[in-house]
């Protein structure tokens, strides 16, 4: 009994102490943005990004389709400026597509939240939010 003690004493303690797995940024799923910051979309828009494995971004940015890479390093996410095609939408369509491109160049880094929900935080203040569509 007293060789049992200290084997079981071991065994919990290691398995107190297993890591769990970081989490991996899902690329190849599209995403719809939900939130730019503090401010949700204009009623009825539809922003989407989508990483893939190939270090490029792209989406649909409310009016017009983006375009961008970006570089990860673990929970760090950086875009490069994001281009885009030239359609006109409506006024409020296209400040809101400026106010999403400009966030994409300024996020810093990355997490998933409980619901599957992707964040993407920039230096200061809220975070882009994304849900998978």
């Amino acid at each position: 009994m007293s060789k049992l003690v200290p084997a079981l004493s071991t065994a919990l303690l290691l398995t107190g102490c297993a890591s769990t797995p970081a989490p991996t940024l899902p690329l190849g799923t599209p995403y719809q943005v939900e939130w730019i910051g503090e401010r949700p979309l204009v009623d009825r828009s539809h922003l989407t990004v989508t990483l893939g494995a190939d270090g490029r971004a792209h989406g649909h940015a409310g009016c017009n389709r983006w375009f961008a890479s970006y570089q990860t390093k673990g929970n760090q996410l950086s875009f490069s400026q994001a281009g885009a095609t030239r359609m006109m939408c409506a006024p409020a369509l296209m400040e809101q597509e400026e106010r999403f491109l400009q966030a994409l160049g300024q996020v810093k880094r990355w997490e998933m939240g409980e619901n599957g929900e992707l964040r993407l935080w920039y230096a200061e203040g809220q975070a882009l939010r994304l849900l998978a569509e």
